[in-house]
């Protein structure tokens, strides 16, 4: 009998703690001189990473707002992030997202690693690629809540924008973690603010209806 989704998730899946502690232990095990050009880049990303998610850590709390609307989730679910270490966009958004699974216990949040479990990552994918990070919440029967990702839309349309213009990688790359910084995660907490609404609107809905037959 194959593995459920979820079942999967719970067992393979790591918090975020774990995912912190994981991406030091990458850093720390690494020998630059011993690296390739391509593991020097994915090597620096971490360290850099790592300082983004500390950073975050250390200066973010909920909205009220946000967290009175999460403290509204009522039955439990599961927030799945598919990230990798390396991932700067995971970095900017994964912390925030952290925390707001923290305000209620009923949101366990497991990270999956893309690369180790691409039988998860090929049914999230973004226009056919495997962009990370990407956030699914799951009920206990498996039906899929919402999902968000690899970025917000303001930050997405700013990368597709550079792109069109034909700026190279590195400029558009620092040209997109100056938005995250000046952004703060707002523009995530207003996305999240209305997934969270309508799955809740959407379910309330569905009780009234069923409750009237």
């Amino acid at each position: 009998m194959n593995e459920s989704l979820l079942s999967k998730i719970k067992s393979v899946g790591i918090s975020y703690r774990e995912y912190c502690d994981l991406t030091k232990k990458e850093i720390e095990a690494s020998d630059p001189i011993r690296l390739s050009d391509d593991e020097i880049k994915q090597y620096e990303d971490k360290k850099l990473n790592l300082h983004r998610m500390t950073r975050i850590e250390k200066h973010y709390s909920v909205s009220e707002e946000l967290k009175n609307l999460i403290l509204r989730i009522d039955k439990p679910q599961t927030w799945m992030i598919i990230s990798e270490t390396w991932c700067g966009d995971s970095a900017q958004n994964i912390p925030f997202l952290a925390k707001m699974a923290e305000a209620n216990s009923n949101i366990n949040l497991k990270i999956i690693l893309r690369d180790a479990h691409p039988e998860i990552m090929d049914l999230y994918l973004t226009n056919g690629t495997r962009s990370v990070p990407i956030l699914v919440a799951l009920d206990e029967m498996e039906s899929e809540l919402f999902r968000w990702g690899p970025r917000p839309q303001e930050a997405k349309q700013l990368v597709d924008d550079l792109i069109a213009q034909g700026v190279e990688k590195s400029i558009k790359a620092e040209k997109l973690h100056l938005w995250y910084g000046r952004n703060r995660g707002r523009s995530l907490e207003i996305e999240m603010f209305k997934v969270i609404r309508n799955t809740l609107l959407f379910y309330s809905q569905c009780e009234f209806y069923h409750n009237k037959m």
